[in-house]
């Protein structure tokens, strides 16, 4: 909310004590003037870039080397920033609701699992942050990818428009880049496989451009951006691809390590992979670069547009991505959904009023925190908000906002697997999924799990709990083993041990407020 302004009225000279005070008054008046008034009257703009799938782990920042300049080091790069939960549809809807898995009941991509289902519809989409932004006269655009079963039939197709949005662009379905509908306010838009009019991050920097054009200049703005790079299919713009040539997936850390100690899942693949799982992930990979390079393009083109309005200085441009990725590590050949730091970790680079160029920000900030961060940088009032995560402008802007990091976190999965065999892996069984290449799953109804991730200063550890027949428990000192090669669950000190349980069965449970509860530290 934008803070009173109160009139300082003096009869006479001021002496002493008296200036003192006023100098005081006015100087903490200007320090606490909300983001509003940072550059004009005007609340600040806001656009969120969100991709599909950038690790941040495996060097998945290396291509996009002007967003690093523009957005990077013009603001804050949080090294510490995570997913808390590694799959599309469900991190999706945590960024829009600000709430964990166990309270927006988004659990995997499908419709069973609530993806884009009516009860999300019903529930918390009705309160996700663009709602509010919409109240605060907001303009508001998406364009991309909204969640994997967006404008399917048992999802209100494509007459659906989400509340809170005044121009609506939207993906049919999971991430393409050619061949495609989209949901244009409502109506359905075919398009092909012509690059000029249908590489759908190109439309999506064409579309924003245009509303940037047309907005109104009285009011401010919100825009999401979605491209589908890097998922796959890893569809490149022609004109790069023929880069990354002689690129290949890292080799170190945990590329290709055995999954000992560690649940099931990760003790089914093949050690070490066959030789068809390396050319195929080594393809992904360089793929999974060259489609980021236009990407990067949007961002200098937006920032350009920016500049030429006259709106750089006031808006906030945010990057981030919906989880990671991993490309062979564990001999898992390409996906995210696991526990591990590769699928778990996000990039996130933030440029804005307020926020000094060339920040490099260690404190843990989570996806959830996107909305009411956003929410914070409009005005509104996040005691009249129910969501879990919590708003990091004071680390981005001290001299903005006041408040404190968050000493561990929450992190969770619902496995989702198939009631039949895979007809191309039959020897598998039932219960398993995603099994490519070379017939190794990266799913199974048994990969679900939740994890209390401790990242204070003088603690750096992970501890998750599997809801499988073992009743399987993986922790990890990140301190001393930061690939996770060592599950010290069996030579742990039995209190720490019983510490994290504690605080994973709080933040299973916790809404809202008690999300924020940290008085169950290292010492107790």
């Amino acid at each position: 909310m934008e803070p009173r302004r109160r009139r300082l009225q003096m009869s006479g000279p001021t002496r002493g004590a008296g200036a003192a005070a006023a100098a005081a008054l006015i100087l903490a008046l200007l320090l606490t003037c909300s983001v509003r008034c940072a550059e004009s009257s005007k609340p600040s703009n806001v656009i969120l870039i969100l991709v599909d799938d950038q690790d941040v782990e495996l060097g998945g920042m290396t291509p996009m080397k002007k967003t690093k300049q523009l957005i990077g080091e013009a603001g804050a790069t949080f090294v510490n920033a995570f997913t808390v939960t590694p799959l599309c549809c469900p991190s999706r809807s945590s960024i829009l609701s600000g709430r964990y898995p166990h309270n927006h009941q988004v659990r995997n991509n499908s419709l069973t699992g609530n993806c884009s289902s009516p009860l999300w519809q019903k529930g918390p989409e009705a309160e996700a942050f663009p709602v509010f932004l919409s109240k605060k006269k907001y303009q508001t655009f998406f364009s991309g990818k909204y969640l994997n079963q967006y404008g399917q039939k048992a999802a209100g197709d494509v007459d659906h428009v989400p509340p809170g949005w005044d121009q609506w662009n939207a993906l049919v379905g999971n991430s393409q880049y050619y061949n495609y509908t989209l949901s244009v306010n409502g109506k359905a838009e075919k398009h092909s496989d012509t690059y000029e009019k249908d590489y759908l991050t190109d439309l999506i920097l064409n579309w924003s451009l245009t509303f940037l054009d047309e907005r109104s200049p009285q009011h401010p703005f919100f825009m999401m951006l979605a491209p589908p790079a890097p998922h796959s299919p890893w569809t490149a713009a022609p004109q790069y691809q023929q880069e990354f040539n002689n690129v290949q997936a890292p080799r170190d850390g945990s590329f290709d390590k055995p999954g000992k100690d560690k649940h099931w899942l990760l003790r089914q693949p093949t050690n070490p992979m066959p030789n068809s799982s390396i050319v195929y992930l080594d393809n992904a990979f360089r793929r999974r670069w060259q489609t980021l390079l236009s990407v990067d393009n949007m961002v200098e083109k937006l920032v350009k547009k920016l500049d030429s309005i006259k709106e750089l200085d006031n808006t906030y441009l945010i990057y981030s991505s919906d989880n990671g990725y991993h490309t062979g590590q564990f001999s898992l050949p390409i996906d995210k959904r696991q526990l591990y730091e590769f699928d778990i970790r996000i990039p996130l680079l933030v440029r804005g009023p307020g926020i000094k160029p060339n920040q490099t920000l260690k404190a843990p900030v989570l996806n959830i925190d996107l909305a009411p961060t956003i929410l914070d940088i409009s005005g509104v009032n996040l005691s009249t908000v129910k969501m879990d995560g919590e708003s990091f402008l004071y680390q981005m802007a001290p001299s903005l906002r006041n408040g404190t990091a968050r000493p561990f976190f929450l992190v969770e999965y619902t496995g989702e697997g198939s009631p039949v065999s895979d007809p191309s892996c039959p020897k598998l069984g039932s219960g398993v999924s995603e099994c490519f290449p070379d017939c190794v799953c990266e799913d199974a109804y048994n990969n679900t799990y939740a994890c209390v991730r401790s990242l204070d200063g003088s603690h750096n550890l992970q501890y998750c709990e599997f809801a499988d027949s073992e009743s399987f428990v993986e922790m990890y000192n990140l301190t001393t083993d930061p690939h996770q090669l060592q599950n010290i669950v069996k030579t742990v000190d039995p209190s720490v041990l019983q510490l994290m349980n504690q605080r994973l069965i709080k933040l299973q449970s916790c809404i809202a407020d008690s999300c924020h509860d940290y008085k169950m530290r290292n010492n107790q």
